[in-house]
């Protein structure tokens, strides 16, 4: 019974190659190659065997799961991600707030305080992102409420705005999320009308579907639109 004990609370660790195995259904590019290029770079660090063999434990996998994420997601580069991954909550929390909650479910709604306290924001700054429309509150028995996903966006301007950018400039970033938005809409829009249960679930199956398809194309052209500029 003692000797049990310990084998018990003994961390299980994967070799590199199980390590790519495990992650090959979500992330069909990942590699050896890749893996070992992460750890270089400072963002991974497994233990080594005596041998000099790389054994990966839980917290190092949901770590790379992280990184591979946010690489694949928000395109964003290394230099960011580390940045991200220093954050005490980036790696428990897996960047939830990025991902919107199921279409057809209403998100959580906050009143005005519990936003500015979330995003870290002012009155006088989310008074400005609703004079743009950047924010959009409802109105519940006379008491202002917001969404959930507002307070990330608070944050994001808030933090943009630290580099210039006013919410008078971030407006056109509201204004593109329409557009992409309307054009996915009229795509969907005859299922999501239907009175058919089945064939409106359908519908905002595909909805999301697009919705996420489409935030991979707008993050590869922005960034590819980036590096240029950053080889002027």
């Amino acid at each position: 019974m003692s000797s049990a004990a310990p084998a018990a609370r003994h961390e299980a660790r994967l070799t590199i190659g199980a390590v790519c195995r495990a992650l090959q259904d979500e992330f069909p590019d990942v590699s050896i190659s890749k893996i070992r290029y992460l750890e270089d770079q400072g963002l991974l660090a497994p233990r080594r065997t005596q041998g000099g063999y790389r054994l990966f434990g839980e917290d190092d996998l949901e770590r790379l799961r992280t990184i591979l994420r946010l690489q694949r997601d928000e395109f964003l580069p290394l230099r960011v991600i580390r940045q991200e991954l220093a954050s005490p909550t980036t790696v428990a929390s897996d960047r939830k707030r990025r991902r919107p909650p199921a279409l057809g479910e209403r998100d959580e709604e906050i009143e005005l305080d519990e936003l500015c306290r979330r995003a870290g924001v002012t009155l006088e700054l989310v008074r400005e992102l609703e004079s743009f429309g950047l924010l959009e509150p409802r109105s519940d028995h006379g008491v202002k409420t917001y969404a959930e996903g507002d307070a990330d966006i608070a944050s994001t301007c808030a933090a943009l705005r630290r580099y210039g950018l006013s919410p008078r400039h971030l407006r056109l970033f509201r204004s593109a999320a329409d557009r992409e938005a309307g054009l996915l809409g009229q795509l969907a829009a005859p299922g999501l009308r239907s009175r058919n249960v089945e064939r409106r679930q359908r519908a905002l199956d595909d909805l999301q579907s697009l919705g996420e398809l489409s935030q991979r194309l707008s993050g590869a052209l922005f960034w590819r639109a980036v590096r240029r500029l950053s080889a002027i």
